[in-house]
């Protein structure tokens, strides 16, 4: 069995307020994790776990099979790429020129024509200082740089952060691309929900430092749904994976379930009928979630509980 990309374990961090953890979670590689969370949530202490500029007061984290309790190698680190919420100042005083030719430096499979490409394609300013750049300017830069060597692993944290609309369309194109011919696994830390719905396959929650859980994408998005049923509310109360019931009018139940195709199933076989249904959008899926509705088959650390809402 090929080894996950990235393994957590037990993996907790103390912050000022609030506990980041336990973590227990598997990356298999090869695939897009979206990492979502509000402000403060925990994301970036978890990235900069991933990059061991922050180590966990407790648990365990291998990378490509192997734990690296006194920090991770230089061979293995040149696999890593990674762009920062809050850009390096050590590069403020170089262009961009010299930005890469220090970082080519240091990565052997630095692919220069790659990167002249990416600068091109984004109209990154080579020759101007990154210090004297816009913040959208730096930022594509920055993402150039990143997959200039080819990472193995790529870590982004709030990537789209002062990147115009256009800018940011082409930033999804790019990183699309990478996937399609590029054996590269992505974490993508971010608060914008298109985002993940555009390039996750994998959904990974955090709330107030704790730890929800990770989900298939596709899979949310074809179980969460809202059903109207042609039948009393006292008829739904006690069936399986209800999150919120209500009666809309005589002989009309709206209910919303963590899986529809399982609902539909007893409907039929009860002899009501489904009058229709409406899938929920992402973020009425993640705001149930962090209530305490776990989905499906999700991966996490801590149990969860959840019951049925009623609204009237």
């Amino acid at each position: 069995m090929e080894q996950p990309i990235i393994r957590m374990e037990g993996v907790t961090k103390q912050r000022r307020h609030k506990t980041i953890g336990p973590i227990d979670l598997t990356l298999p590689k090869g695939y897009v994790y979206g990492l979502i969370g509000e402000n403060g949530s925990g994301k970036s202490t978890l990235i900069h776990m991933l990059l061991q500029t922050v180590f966990p007061d407790s648990g365990r984290i291998s990378w490509f099979g192997h734990a690296y309790s006194k920090g991770i190698p230089m061979e293995m680190r040149r696999q890593i790429g990674y762009v920062a919420e809050k850009s390096n100042l050590e590069e403020d005083n170089l262009t961009a020129e010299e930005a890469a030719a220090f970082r080519a430096y240091w990565y052997p499979e630095w692919d220069q024509p790659y990167f002249e490409k990416l600068c091109d394609l984004f109209q990154v300013p080579k020759a101007t200082r990154l210090r004297k750049m816009s913040k959208g300017e730096r930022r594509k830069y920055e993402i150039a740089a990143a997959l200039a060597p080819h990472p193995k692993l790529l870590l982004l944290d709030e990537p789209s952060s002062g990147l115009d609309p256009f800018a940011w369309k082409m930033m999804i194109e790019v990183l699309r691309e990478c996937l399609q011919t590029e054996d590269t696994t992505i974490v993508l830390s971010t608060h914008i929900i298109d985002e993940v719905k555009r390039l996750a396959d994998y959904v990974m929650l955090i709330h107030h430092g704790k730890w929800m859980g990770m989900a298939e994408k596709d899979s949310l998005l074809d179980n969460w749904k809202e059903v109207w049923a042609g039948c009393p509310e006292a008829d739904l109360e006690e069936l399986p994976n209800m999150v919120q019931t209500q009666q809309e009018s005589h002989g009309v139940t709206r209910v919303v379930t963590t899986s529809c195709r399982e609902l539909e199933q007893i409907l039929y076989d009860s002899g009501i009928n489904v009058l229709k249904t409406r899938a929920l959008e992402l973020d009425e899926i993640l705001t149930l979630w962090v209530q305490g509705y776990k989905p499906a088959g999700v991966q996490e650390g801590e149990e969860q509980t959840h019951g049925t809402i009623k609204t009237s």
